[in-house]
């Protein structure tokens, strides 16, 4: 079906306000993510958790977020980024006062389900709007590096901002605080945004929807359930639920004439840079910076709360240095490339942090590792969108990070599984060589795959 012809980027005068409005939705979206690691035992309490509550309490909105990521993508192609956009704002809000007045365990995690596809809304559509705004250039280098800093900041700023809230009131009060945001930014967002989609909206891929979201879903319910015991009667038939649907989504679109993930861009070279980086880095940093903190609350004293102002080095870096990336290296393949290299070394250097405990090893394995994040995000921003053709810049935000958020899942389960088999201490420094090896292999292969655009 035809629509009309596609809207123009917006004047350079509008552009700095439509990139401001966009870099708001990660970083709401990232600090509601991060939210719960510090309110945990409290919620859990609250809602009168069972056995298997607390990693849903904790890990539910990532389903939501892995599931409908490739979907609402593709929405914000054919229908309108701003409409997406509008739209995930509004689910956020409902779903936070939802969570703020939730009396069981059930609620909760369901409206942090909805909360995980609104902020699959946000995310898809709002670097869907910068990339539009911003077609090439060095201005896209610049908006794309300030919108991976939003990233680091709003993991830096969720367990903070949730610890001091709890502090002073309860743990519902970071989502009253979210909900409300989220509230403001919807009502403001159709006047300060710009609209945009493609010029051909695709017909609807309801086949690829269904067997992708579910596939999806079940394999991050198998890795959630799995945290608890990988011998549960529901993990295995979730992880064979989750080959079969993925399976058949593969199948499906290529087959179709318009599918939801067009399969023929793993053809290009930069597809697969953009989208292979964006699963290690979920996996080897994400997982394992998530984890981490845990691993410091169980084997040093630490409270949820010092361990989250410990590691906002490593996510303060991030920021800061994403805001930077564009003066380190003029091009993202190479960007990538180190900060991936960065993150490996980093890595090395929290070796031994159960059994041989250093501040200067600790803080300064923090301080490379968050510089390699900072790098590593502006540069998947940067190369999901320049990855995929302009008209189809929200669904390649949707697919890169679909990869990073299934990778940060099966990242923070790897680590459950190794520090469960060999002890905290092994199991740590197993998983910090692994992560080590994955990051600098991913990086020498960033540079090796034959040469793309950007």
């Amino acid at each position: 079906m035809s629509l009309a012809a596609p809207i123009a980027p917006p004047r350079l005068h509008e552009a700095g306000r439509t990139l401001a409005v966009s870099c708001a939705a990660p970083l709401l979206a990232l600090t509601n993510y991060t939210v719960p690691m510090v309110t945990l035992p409290e919620t859990a309490r609250a809602l009168g958790a069972g056995p298997t509550g607390p990693a849903w309490i904790l890990n539910s909105i990532s389903l939501g977020l892995a599931a409908l990521l490739l979907v609402a993508g593709g929405l914000a192609d054919d229908h309108g980024r701003r409409r997406t956009f509008v739209a995930g704002m509004a689910a956020l809000a409902v779903a936070g006062v939802v969570a703020a007045t939730a009396g069981n365990t059930l609620v909760f995690v369901v409206a942090r389900l909805v909360q995980g596809g609104a902020s699959a809304a946000l995310i898809a559509a709002s670097l869907g709007i910068v990339g539009h705004t911003f077609p090439t250039g060095p201005e896209r280098v610049r908006a794309t590096g300030l919108y991976g800093a939003m990233m680091g900041l709003g993991i830096a700023l969720g367990p903070l901002v949730s610890g001091a809230l709890a502090a002073v009131s309860s743990w519902r009060g970071v989502y009253w605080t979210i909900s409300l945001v989220a509230a403001a930014l919807a009502l403001a967002a159709p006047r300060l945004l710009p609209e945009s989609r493609a010029a051909e909206a695709r017909r609807r891929d309801v086949p690829g929807v269904v067997t992708l979201s579910l596939g999806l879903a079940a394999l991050v319910a198998g890795v959630i359930e799995g945290r608890a015991g990988w011998d549960r009667p529901v993990v295995p038939p979730a992880f064979v639920a989750a080959v079969v649907l993925l399976t058949a989504f593969v199948l499906i679109e290529n087959r179709r004439k318009e599918p939801l993930l067009d399969m023929h861009l793993f053809r290009r070279p930069l597809f697969l840079v953009a989208t292979g980086g964006a699963l290690v880095t979920g996996v080897a940093v994400i997982g394992l910076m998530s984890y981490l903190p845990t691993v410091l609350q169980l084997t040093h004293g630490f409270s949820p709360l010092a361990g989250a102002g410990l590691f906002s080095i490593w996510s303060g870096l991030s920021f800061v240095t994403a805001l930077q990336a564009r003066r380190f290296l003029p091009h993202a393949r190479a960007r990538l490339a180190l900060g991936l290299a960065l993150s490996g070394a980093g890595d090395l250097l929290l070796l031994g942090l159960v059994t041989g405990w250093s501040w200067w090893k600790v803080i300064t394995g923090l301080a490379v590792a968050g510089v390699g994040s900072g790098l590593i995000n502006a540069s998947l921003a940067h190369l999901a969108i320049e990855s995929v053709p302009h008209h189809r810049v929200s669904m390649g935000s949707g697919a890169n990070n679909t990869a990073r958020y299934v990778g940060s899942s099966l990242g923070v389960a790897a680590m459950t599984l190794l520090t469960g088999g060999q002890g905290l201490a092994g199991g740590t420094d197993v998983a910090l060589v692994a992560c080590t090896a994955l990051t600098l292999l991913s990086g020498l292969g960033v540079l090796l795959v034959r040469q793309g655009r950007a």
